[in-house]
């Protein structure tokens, strides 16, 4: 049996990632390195992804990630090479009233496969409240609300700041998200999420035409998961740019 495809997965390593600010911020990926090789290359190749994992780890960036895979690809003679990566990312964050500052985690990833051409993807993952408008709508008073996790997948044309995806999904919701928040904060995020009802579907098509006005995106691709608070099950709505 022939197996083209060899690499090594789950590789948990500390990275430092570049900030907007110009700062670096210390977190830990897990990585996926894979390639396809000639038969003859594969017994050595474990060793290979991981030197190359660790020699780039001081400052991992989207820009980055070509480089490295053409380097593993020249010295396995591979055909194909593909690198993914996740890592919790964090920002500081101020309460809306109070100010009062927090560090709020966001799930985000890369994703670089080269071959004869390079594709580089980016991807966030960012908790907004989304406030039923049927709920409004039939209720004398108050309005289920929920916690929502928007997925926001992008093919960059130009360098993009996972600060700048994460705010265009963050000003898409009923209301953002903080990690800590007074009384005064409390009273203004309700209120706003009940003065902005949204569906998963309004939050899916706000985020895409978001990203449609985007100048250095291209392909993208949004799917929104809604923790219902009064149902068991979860609400759900997904865009793929290609389609629009």
């Amino acid at each position: 049996m022939e197996l083209k495809n060899v690499g090594i997965k789950d590789f948990i390593c500390p990275v430092s990632i570049r900030e907007k600010t110009g700062s670096k911020q210390q977190t830990v990926a897990t990585i996926n390195l894979q390639a396809a090789m000639p038969l003859q290359s594969r017994e050595s190749c474990v060793s290979v992804f991981s030197h190359a994992l660790v020699r780039y780890r001081e400052d991992m960036h989207v820009n980055i990630f070509p480089t490295l895979l053409a380097e593993v690809r020249n010295e396995l003679q591979a055909e194909h090479a593909q690198l993914e990566m996740s890592f919790p990312y964090f920002i500081s964050k101020k309460a809306p009233v109070t100010e009062t500052s927090s560090l709020m985690e966001y799930q985000c990833g890369f994703t670089c496969s080269i071959n004869k051409d390079e594709e580089l993807l980016l991807s966030v993952q960012v908790p907004v409240t989304t406030l039923c408008p049927c709920s409004k709508e039939i209720s004398e008073a108050g309005a289920h609300n929920q916690r929502a996790e928007v997925t926001l997948t992008v093919q960059q044309k130009q360098f993009i700041w996972l600060e700048d995806l994460i705010t265009l999904v963050e000003n898409c919701g009923s209301c953002e998200l903080y990690a800590l928040l007074k009384r005064p904060d409390e009273k203004y995020v309700t209120e706003r999420a009940y003065a902005n009802p949204m569906f998963v579907e309004d939050v899916v098509r706000m985020v895409a035409q978001e990203a449609l006005k985007h100048p250095d995106i291209g392909w993208f691709s949004v799917g929104v998961e809604s923790f219902e608070s009064i149902h068991k099950h979860s609400a759900y709505a997904y865009v793929d740019s290609d389609d629009l």
